[in-house]
């Protein structure tokens, strides 16, 4: 088995609140105790509501923010507390393309200035070789190397997005992060920039970690997928088994929340209701379980256990196998000895009825 290229365990972060009179700032925990790999050579997605936390998680990884708690690892190497020279070095081979194509290019430099600073920063080459190598770039990017002398006002959105890659091709990264890559594009343009990023993967070999809430884009260019909720992943698959068969209540919902391609045709799973809970003050027990239409006590007691399946398919959710029975083509897996536990924990507090009208389990 492979190692995994980039890794993190028990990832944690936490800001402060915005400032009330009087009162101390409270705690918003954007990402709450994330572990996951990402394999060499995939492409992993992450996905989910807005306010779920998947672009703080993906800065994170790249070590654009600092963690709050938790270990980053890549290539093996411990990076949470990498700094100086090492953090440089570290920054030529994670790279990110941004999700606003303007607001992400210095209108003060021009496309040759944007495009050659991670040659100048992270290479020796001298000024007419960077200078070669940004009309290699935009060349590689589908972009005439003549432009390289405009600024990016002159461009449109889906050119400006190129010059974003190029810049971050330029370093000649290992792991290649988009953070919503696609979004602010017209739809015509986004299949373009989408089928760029999927022929740059196999050019340079790169890992891709896509960070996106279009379904669509998913399904076309990603291997597995994460699904967050308020912080927390609540399932790992592979993109078909996500899309075919999801078992969390979350992803079936996300997934009937797409726009149905035959007017008329009914919808076997309800859209979601309500609104994603505040961040600062989350809901005890299973997070999801305020919007769920299968939530139990035990969901509103307990937080699910991230139950390791076959085939290394995850899921978070105390009722998955009672909601996906009917469903033949799931392979139900025996509960891990962690969530056993706390089941047990559970039907005890029911039978010693210590469960108060507060919602809490007292010892």
């Amino acid at each position: 088995m492979s190692t995994p290229i980039l890794e993190c365990i028990d990832l944690s972060k936490t800001f402060a609140g915005p400032t009330r009179l009087f009162k101390r700032n409270p705690l918003v925990t954007a990402v709450d105790r994330i572990s996951l790999q990402v394999m060499p050579g995939e492409t992993l997605a992450i996905v989910g509501e807005s306010g779920s936390g998947k672009s703080t998680l993906g800065r994170l990884l790249l070590r654009l923010l600092t963690p709050s708690q938790g270990e980053i690892f890549y290539q093996g190497e411990a990076i949470t507390q990498a700094s100086g020279a090492r953090l440089n070095q570290l920054r030529r081979e994670l790279q990110i393309i941004f999700q606003d194509p303007f607001a992400s290019l210095n209108p003060r430099m021009n496309v040759a200035a944007i495009v050659g600073e991670p040659l100048w920063l992270h290479s020796s080459l001298s000024a007419r070789q960077r200078q070669e190598k940004v009309a290699d770039l935009l060349h590689t990017v589908g972009l005439p190397a003549a432009w390289a002398n405009r600024y990016p006002h002159e461009f449109s959105g889906g050119q400006r997005q190129r010059i974003g890659i190029a810049r971050a091709l330029a370093s000649g990264p290992k792991l290649l992060l988009g953070d919503e890559p696609v979004s602010a594009l017209d739809v015509s343009v986004q299949a373009q920039v989408v089928n760029l990023l999927e022929s740059l993967k196999q050019q340079f070999g790169l890992t891709m970690i896509i960070v996106a809430h279009g379904l669509a884009v998913i399904r076309h260019m990603s291997d597995r997928v994460v699904v967050m909720y308020l912080g927390q992943i609540v399932e790992i698959a592979a993109v078909d088994d996500i899309f075919d068969t999801p078992l969390h209540p979350y992803t079936q919902a996300l997934i009937a929340s797409a726009p149905q391609l035959q007017p008329g045709v009914k919808r076997h799973i309800p859209m979601l209701q309500g609104d994603l809970p505040n961040p600062a003050s989350p809901p005890s027990g299973c997070r999801f379980h305020t919007r769920c239409p299968h939530a139990s006590d035990e969901c509103r007691l307990l937080e699910p256990i991230n139950q390791v399946l076959a085939g290394g398919r995850q899921i978070a959710c105390h009722r998955w196998q009672e909601i996906n029975r009917d469903r033949s083509v799931i392979d139900l897996a025996p509960p891990s000895a962690a969530f056993l536990r706390r089941r047990a924990l559970f039907e005890r507090a029911v039978k010693q009825r210590s469960i108060t009208l507060s919602g809490e389990v007292t010892p």
